[in-house]
């Protein structure tokens, strides 16, 4: 079982439209992907509708899961608009987190774990023990990314995870055809960040079940 809950389509920086990516995440052997294409007060309106519109194609392939991922939000306004998000139809709320790859406003780690909507913390950089230990009181879950660069402290996410006790996925941030992860590459990637075997299966298979499995097919 793969099920993928971090994606992205042609409606932000991602090459594929929908039903190709979909299609692909099918033949890699998916179980269910969500698509959570880049979002900020401008374009949310637009982007969470038409990936509602995806959905559709689970009547015909793997699972389609639509949602978001809040990026370079202040951080003041991630509450709000992960609400909104949900109100459009959002199933997954991710939030970009403070990757050391780019220049994420500080405090995006801390709001989004303290946010009852958010779902996932997305490539969390360096995070802090108390932030994690938030993520694990609220649930978010912390991703363990298959995404090049912003995977080079997954090391450092685990540690601060398995400290705090709190929930990992495995995601691959896929923006274009070779991104995508199928079962045994994603879980190379957990493998290398040091995760144990019952770590791995937590972050591969039972979490991202767990969330998803009120709309699993």
């Amino acid at each position: 079982m793969r099920i993928d809950l971090h994606t992205h389509t042609i409606f932000s920086d991602g090459d594929l439209i929908p039903s190709e990516l979909v299609r692909r995440a099918m033949e890699l052997g998916h179980t269910a992907i969500a698509l959570t294409d880049h979002v900020d007060i401008t374009n949310l309106e637009f982007v969470v509708p038409n990936l509602v519109k995806a959905v559709e194609l689970s009547s015909d392939y793997i699972t389609v899961i639509p949602g978001v991922e809040l990026t370079h939000v202040p951080p003041s306004k991630i509450d709000a608009l992960a609400k909104k998000a949900r109100k459009l139809g959002a199933e997954i709320v991710v939030v970009h987190g403070e990757t050391v790859t780019e220049p994420v406003a500080p405090g995006t780690n801390l709001k989004s774990v303290m946010s009852a909507d958010v779902d996932i913390l997305a490539h969390p950089g360096l995070i802090t023990l108390e932030e994690a230990e938030l993520a694990a009181k609220n649930g978010v879950a912390l991703e363990i990314t298959g995404r090049s660069g912003h995977n080079i402290t997954n090391g450092h996410v685990a540690v601060m995870a398995r400290k705090a006790s709190a929930k990992m996925v495995v995601n691959s941030d896929a923006h274009a055809v070779g991104n995508l992860m199928d079962e045994k590459r994603a879980e190379i990637v957990a493998r290398g960040t040091g995760l144990t075997d019952s770590e791995i299966k937590l972050a591969l298979n039972d979490t991202p079940y767990n969330m998803i499995k009120h709309l699993l097919k």
